[in-house]
């Protein structure tokens, strides 16, 4: 009997993919990025570093009025998922990097945030597309083990983590 519900658990768990993504998405005048995790697993805690210095357009986050940034400015907010964070990063003018340090992250859960992202290297200085934000990446960092996922000119990055049983 207990061979039988050892066989039946088997056949009745599924592997899943824990994937994690992080979406850009363009605004006036705030800028937004959503990381999502994208899977049926919950993630455990987990250091996320946002790098958009790594795009050829030469990213920066325009946090004040002065500065290396350009007209309109945007400081960082938390819109979304603030439970989900160990603590708020400080995000400085001119920086191109911002580690997000998550104390979990539920299947479906998002944490979100606005800020102004501008670019050093273009006519329009103020606004960025896809094609300018291709090449920034995110690095997280759990358990010992980092791994890097790029974005691509769709404005989207992916982390596709370890399986987990479900």
């Amino acid at each position: 009997m207990l061979k039988l519900s050892a066989l039946a658990l088997a056949l009745s768990t599924t592997a899943a993919l824990a994937d994690l993504t992080v979406q850009f998405d363009e605004g006036a005048p705030k800028d937004r990025f959503t990381l999502t995790n994208t899977s049926d697993c919950a993630l455990p805690a987990l250091d996320v570093t946002l790098d958009i210095g790594t795009a050829p357009a030469g990213l920066i986050f325009d946090v004040t009025a002065s500065g290396a940034g350009v007209e309109v400015f945007q400081p960082f907010e938390v819109v979304a998922g603030a439970d989900n964070l160990r603590e708020t990063p400080a995000v400085l003018d001119g920086d191109n990097a911002v580690e997000l340090r998550l104390s979990g992250l539920g299947p479906a859960q998002s944490v979100a945030f606005t800020i102004d992202v501008d670019d050093t290297g273009g006519a329009r200085e103020i606004t960025v597309d896809g094609s300018e934000i291709a090449g920034a990446s995110f690095r997280i960092s759990v358990a010992g083990q980092t791994l890097t996922g790029t974005f691509e000119s769709n404005a989207t990055a992916r982390i596709a983590l370890a399986t987990c049983v479900s």
